[in-house]
């Protein structure tokens, strides 16, 4: 499960994040997770449970968007996103396609709980 090597980088982030902003406790990481990005949503969840534990992001909560496929036909420059898992235009019918996102596992955003600056 991959997942896990996943999570440890995401871990590795969230607290250089968290140390840069002098954070007290992480309270939410929002990610985004491509329809092609090979992560299966609810074991990237599991691991990020097991793996946060003793950690600054202990209590956060895990938000996961899923990002669809999105193409652009190099036959006729159209782009589109698809619930398909294939990279055909939508439009013409093409496999000369170029996949522009939907690959990628993103860190969105923290929410962070910071020291008072006093």
């Amino acid at each position: 499960m991959h997942e896990f090597s996943v999570v440890q980088s995401l871990m590795e982030l969230i607290e250089k994040y968290a140390e840069e902003n002098r954070a007290k406790k992480v309270l939410k990481v929002v990610v985004s997770i491509g329809a092609l990005s090979g992560i299966e949503p609810h074991l990237l969840e599991l691991a990020f449970n097991t793996f946060k534990e003793g950690t600054i992001a202990e209590s956060a909560l895990l938000v996961i968007e899923k990002e669809k496929l999105k193409v652009k036909c190099q036959e006729c420059g159209a782009e589109d996103e698809k619930d398909e898992l294939n990279a055909l235009c939508p439009f013409c019918g093409s496999l000369n396609t170029e996949i522009i996102s939907g690959q990628e596992m993103l860190l969105k955003s923290l929410e962070l709980e910071c020291e008072d600056e006093t």
